[in-house]
């Protein structure tokens, strides 16, 4: 697996940006994150340059402006950011997690029904 920078929680706010409108610049970021944040446009530059020196982000120079686009593939970091949650709260086991939830009761008929319909065509899948 790739190795993936750490990604603070604010910082992964700035990444869901970018993985959305790939190639997008800093004036652009800045309008984007300020319909859903009170940063001011310090902080949001503050954690662009962040996160290129973390490696998450690459940026280049158009004119005046800096134009942005990841260097982490969103559906990596989701992948390891789910192995890391399984094993700090699971012991590493997706079962242990769902019958966790099917205990507590905090999977609606629906989603039960979803999630049985999920495994099933993954294991048609496997048969073919």
């Amino acid at each position: 697996m790739k190795k993936i920078p750490q990604i603070s929680e604010a910082e992964l706010e700035v990444m869901k940006i970018i993985w959305k409108h790939p190639a997008i610049n800093t004036n652009e970021v800045i309008e984007k994150l300020s319909k859903t944040s009170d940063w001011s446009p310090k902080t949001i530059q503050t954690m662009l340059l962040r996160l290129i020196k973390k490696g998450a982000l690459k940026n280049h120079k158009e004119g005046r402006i800096f134009v942005y686009t990841a260097n982490v593939e969103e559906s990596d970091y989701i992948e390891v950011e789910s192995h890391s949650f399984l094993n700090r709260f699971y012991n590493g086991t997706l079962n242990s997690m769902v019958l966790n939830f099917l205990e507590k009761d905090k999977l609606s008929e629906h989603e039960i029904n979803e999630l049985y319909q999920i495994l099933e065509d993954r294991k048609n899948k496997r048969k073919h």
